[in-house]
């Protein structure tokens, strides 16, 4: 049975796409199309339902896909047993992340990576939707949301910690909140559907509804609006480490920690053909944001608290 046409069947029931499948392993449309006939002759059924907008797999698909893994895999295991260079992460590795995570902490991390790994390319989406791995195609994402898919392999690659910040110019006019509860009396600036801020308060938890004149979908534009001192913000460490260090912002209610602390999570599809890039890319991430992260030891370093 051809490799070759393993390889692009393992592509095509991940991205639904003969086209791109095919672009990827550098065969044209035509040709990727040929291959695929030619697997499902050597196999003796239709692996794909394949229409002019729609690709799927078919029952028998399904249930030969993990074998077509298997083997895949068992070939690369091969090649790295006796040093084969072809083992090294090559390709393109497409990746997905939350957009002011991605410019902030994602796009710094991939000169070094991409200098490591001369043989890969990157395709890298950054949007604030959750996107669907196996529909867009994407071998990993990264997120700071709670998962919820639990088809998903998922590893951590840092603490998300969540803080409470103003400008110096929005509490020498409205005064420092001294507890939760002081924020209902204040202006506060919302992440959208983050308007519910809760707090350890040592016998407990506190839930504060917090109310505000500016809501905006995007982290960074909270975080600008902040240090413009139109109201208090609560934040990610890594969005507002910078302007903590050097006094734009102070760090609020240091003893009462947020309960809405979360994690950075990289998280890919359980296919095992994609787990050389996919790996190699985890573990480099993991160590180039450290644990604690570096944004935590710098937003720590020098901040204005009070």
């Amino acid at each position: 049975m051809n490799i070759q046409y393993l390889k692009l069947f393992v592509r095509v029931a991940a991205m639904r796409n003969i086209s791109q499948a095919g672009k990827e392993l550098g065969l044209s449309a035509a040709v990727a199309s040929a291959h695929l006939n030619k697997l499902e002759e050597s196999v003796g059924v239709r692996l794909l339902n394949r229409t002019t907008r729609k690709v799927s797999l078919t029952e028998e698909g399904e249930a030969f896909l993990p074998h077509a893994e298997d083997v895949l895999e068992s070939v690369a295991a091969a090649e790295a047993s006796v040093g084969s260079a072809r083992t090294m992460p090559s390709g393109v590795l497409r990746i997905a992340a939350p957009a002011s995570f991605g410019r902030m902490h994602l796009v710094p991390a991939l000169a070094d990576f991409m200098a490591e790994y001369p043989n890969l390319r990157v395709d890298l989406r950054l949007s604030d939707t959750m996107v669907d791995l196996v529909e867009g195609g994407f071998d990993i994402a990264i997120r700071n949301a709670k998962l919820l898919d639990s088809s998903l392999i998922a590893r951590k690659l840092a603490s998300d910690r969540r803080i409470v910040c103003a400008a110096p110019s929005y509490l020498e006019k409205f005064g420092v909140p001294e507890s939760p509860r002081d924020l209902e009396q204040h202006r506060c600036l919302h992440l959208s559907g983050l308007d519910t801020w809760e707090f350890a308060d040592g016998a407990g938890s506190v839930r504060i509804k917090t109310s505000g004149a500016l809501r905006a979908d995007n982290g960074e534009v909270v975080r600008d609006a902040c240090v413009a001192g139109l109201g208090i913000a609560q934040s990610s460490a890594w969005c507002v480490y910078e302007q903590l260090a050097n006094g734009e912002l102070v760090e609020l209610l240091t003893d009462y920690p947020s309960l809405s602390d979360t994690s950075i999570w990289a998280v890919y599809p359980s296919s095992r053909l994609l787990a050389l890039k996919v790996k190699a890319f985890v573990d480099f991430l993991a160590g180039f944001y450290g644990e604690p992260p570096y944004w935590d030891a710098l937003s720590n370093k020098n901040a204005g608290r009070l």
